[in-house]
């Protein structure tokens, strides 16, 4: 059983920037892995996604060009940098990993195609 643990949440106000992070507990299993973020009452969406094989990328339309997934070092650790944060941005966010090989591009941003997440972090944005 994989174990992702996030860290890096924080409150920010509107135009700053905050890093989340994300560290694997093995890297068999997380040959996928994402980050999604959910508000009451609404579905988790996808914020990001990285092939950890080939370091291809993926990002939700609300986040392109603001945000960067990225992977850090070889223990399958990845960090999203958020940069001009907006109040829009405030949810729980959550890490997520799945072993299948891919292709990704048409399935990264379904929460259902992932077999473990992390507990969350909590991200809120003033303006």
């Amino acid at each position: 059983q994989v174990q992702l643990v996030e860290s890096g949440g924080g409150s920010v106000q509107a135009g700053g920037s905050l890093r989340l992070s994300c560290v694997a507990s093995d890297t068999y299993g997380t040959y996928f892995m994402a980050w999604f973020r959910q508000t009451p009452g609404k579905w988790r969406e996808g914020v990001a996604g990285i092939d950890i094989g080939d370091g291809s990328t993926y990002y939700g339309d609300t986040v392109k060009g603001r945000f960067t997934i990225s992977r850090v070092g070889y223990n399958n650790t990845i960090v999203l940098q958020m940069n001009s944060l907006k109040p829009e941005d405030t949810a729980m966010y959550y890490c997520a990993a799945d072993g299948y090989r891919g292709p990704w591009a048409t399935r990264w941003a379904d929460s259902n195609k992932y077999n473990y997440w992390g507990q969350g972090t909590e991200v809120t944005v003033s303006s």
